[in-house]
Formats: C-alpha cells, sequence, structure tokens
C-alpha cells in the first residue's frame, strides 16, 4: 500500500488555513508518525466521501452544503495534526 507521505503532499494546502510543513513533517517523522499516516488516509477517505455527497440531488441543498463542509473540516483538522498527541510521547 503507497504511504500518504511518498509524494509529500499528495493533497492539496492551499485551502487549508492552519496549513504547517514543517509540524506537519514533524507529526509525519516524530514518534506519532504512524497515527498521522493513519490519519493522512482517514481524511482521504472523508475528501472521497465529501465529493460523493455534494454530487446527491437527493438532499436538500442547504443540508448537503453543511454535510460537505463538516467532512472536509474534519479532513482539514486531522491533516493539520489537530488530533495527534501532544507532547513528546
Amino acid at each position: 500500500m503507497r504511504q500518504p507521505d511518498e509524494e509529500w503532499p499528495d493533497f492539496d494546502t492551499s485551502a487549508l488555513e492552519d496549513w504547517d510543513d514543517e509540524r506537519a513533517r514533524t507529526a509525519l517523522h516524530g514518534v506519532h508518525g504512524p497515527l498521522y499516516r493513519n490519519h493522512l488516509r482517514i481524511a482521504a477517505k472523508l475528501d472521497q466521501w465529501a465529493a460523493a455527497e455534494a454530487r446527491r440531488t437527493d438532499a436538500d441543498a442547504g443540508y448537503k452544503a453543511g454535510y460537505v463542509q463538516a467532512l472536509e473540516d474534519m479532513a482539514a483538522f486531522l491533516r493539520q495534526t489537530y488530533f495527534l498527541p501532544e507532547g513528546p510521547d
């Protein structure tokens, strides 16, 4: 299986409000690297889910927009290392 950091980054960082390349690389190569790689995989799946939801035609437009935004926000938070344990351990 291809690792998320083989083509670093393999996602668009321009829309991430708090993207910090150094923080992400430190997380990737630090003690929580495996957890962060998992977060990157989850974020990619959330992107796919958001895209599928955006294509739906059977849902209220406001509901759909909010749902898609929530999925995209969670993916962004995962990529920006927000859900990693704090500290060196």
